[in-house]
């Protein structure tokens, strides 16, 4: 028979053997010294532990002092560095220490709970001082609840497994950008309860009940959130930060997180969209949104992880380019490029009536040639003035050549229109009232779509109108001039 048959049998027939050689940390202890304590503070009177604790740390340690090792096995010496048993019974003092009175003052609250068996996390000590993190089970033997003297433990050596945590956390919490652990769980059970109702087609229940929107952004819960997430929403801790969430996910964020929800309906568990949240100033931020359903939790959605980065900078510069790809810069009008791309549009898609208004600036190269560019620019300016004023918000005007404006006017029927010449030649006169040098006029024409008529028509009907203003106007000039 071989020594491990020899050592099996042995172990079967000798408990002692089972505890020794156990792999995994046992002790062997006597409670009974914590149980006369509390048996002295019971009779003072006292009810509820914890209060009694709050202002008495030292009866903490005062418990921690009456635990009595009777025994521990060989992987216990082995895991907290000592030579031999005897060694580490003479130097239980370096062991049970420090960090321990936290996780000990919970057990203290269950033994005068009447618990028998207790669990949790905590700190042990080895003997070159290194802290070990721990997961530590006792349970009060049978035949021993009165007096609690003996009392079998178990100690699992968690540190790898801890330090591996708190790297995770360390990462969360150090990211560079805004990281959210969130619980999308009611959501999902509003998603199943829908199909269970016969809704198969999300956006079409959205369209219908537009009030379910808001109602799902409220099903989100918030697990954690990490530093950079403060300092982008200008919150001071993350209980601020959390109990005004309503502030940052609101008004424009509304349109983004619908797509969220279609995306997650049809089984999309992972995406990036720009959006709009606020910060706790009321600041609209430009964000990307990035969100996964991590694995484990596609079936629930218990665990979302959501990363927000700010693009405000970014879409401020975006659309600075956009505005000087589609502005005149001397006049603020929109330029030639844009007029022309709106034309083709609204060519493609119009169905109401739409009217053009053009607008040549009259004198413009006299003015240059006379006065210098300074002072054509300047009428330039004041003619973009007149314009801009002259209009509704919805007109689109352009400045699409040196002395040539188009205004276009959709849904507006040509008697409106004319109403729109008449305040330009209004504000004319009263910008040539309160500006000193050339005279601002313009030779202005109009025309209004017909049924089927083609845009580019519309708008030659306008400039002829215009050119014909413009003659007019030269003849009148000459009369004045030769009477």
């Amino acid at each position: 028979m071989s020594d491990a048959t020899h050592l099996g049998t042995a172990l079967i027939d000798d408990p002692y053997l089972l505890f020794d050689h156990a792999p995994i940390s046992l002790w062997v202890q006597d409670f009974s010294g914590i149980r006369r304590l509390f048996d002295q503070v019971r009779a003072q009177g006292v009810h509820e532990l914890g209060a009694y604790l709050e202002p008495r740390p030292d009866f903490v340690t005062a418990c921690m002092g009456q635990i009595v090792v009777c025994d521990v096995n060989l992987e216990t010496v082995r895991m907290l560095g000592a030579e031999s048993k005897e060694h580490l019974l003479a130097n239980l003092d370096r062991i049970l220490r420090d960090g321990m009175a936290h996780h000990f003052q919970a057990e203290l609250t269950a033994l005068w709970d009447s618990a028998t068996n207790w669990s949790g996390e905590g700190i042990n000590y080895a003997l070159d001082g290194s802290a070990l993190d721990i997961l530590l089970h006792w349970r009060i033997l049978p035949g021993h609840e009165a007096s609690w003297d003996r009392v079998l433990v178990t100690i699992e050596n968690i540190t790898e497994r801890k330090r591996a945590e708190r790297r995770l956390a360390n990462l969360f919490e150090a990211s560079p950008i805004s990281l959210w652990e969130e619980d999308y769980g009611a959501l999902k059970a509003y998603f199943d309860d829908l199909r269970a109702q016969g809704v198969d087609d999300l956006r079409a229940h959205l369209d219908a009940h537009p009030e379910a929107v808001e109602a799902c952004m409220g099903l989100m819960r918030v697990l954690d959130v990490n530093r950079k997430t403060l300092d982008l929403f200008g919150a001071e801790s993350k209980a601020q930060l959390l109990a005004n969430l309503p502030r940052i996910f609101r008004d424009d964020m509304r349109t983004h997180f619908e797509q969220e929800l279609l995306d997650l309906w049809q089984g999309r568990l992972a995406y990036a969209r720009e959006g709009i949240n606020y910060d706790l100033h009321g600041a609209p931020l430009n964000v990307q949104v990035d969100l996964r359903v991590m694995p484990g939790h596609e079936e629930d959605f218990a665990w979302v992880l959501v990363a927000i980065q700010d693009i405000t900078a970014r879409k401020k510069a975006e659309e600075y380019l956009y505005y000087l790809g589609t502005h005149d810069v001397m006049t603020g009008l929109y330029n030639r490029t844009y007029f022309q791309e709106t034309m083709q549009r609204m060519q493609a898609e119009r169905h109401d009536l739409i009217t053009f208004i053009v607008a040549d600036l009259n004198e413009l190269k006299e003015v240059n040639d006379t006065l210098g560019h300074a002072a054509g620019d300047s009428l330039i300016r004041r003619a973009a003035e007149v314009l801009k004023a002259a209009f509704e918000p919805d007109a689109i005007v352009a400045r699409v050549g040196g002395d040539e404006f188009v205004a276009v006017l959709p849904r507006t029927p040509a008697n409106a229109a004319e109403q729109a010449l008449v305040r330009i030649r209004s504000l004319l006169a009263l910008n040539n009232k309160y500006y000193r040098g050339a005279p601002l006029s313009f030779a202005l024409g109009m025309a209004t779509s017909q049924p089927g008529q083609a845009l580019d028509a519309v708008l030659r009907r306008a400039d002829d109108a215009m050119y014909r203003d413009k003659a007019a106007s030269t003849r009148r000039s000459r009369t004045r001039s030769h009477p």
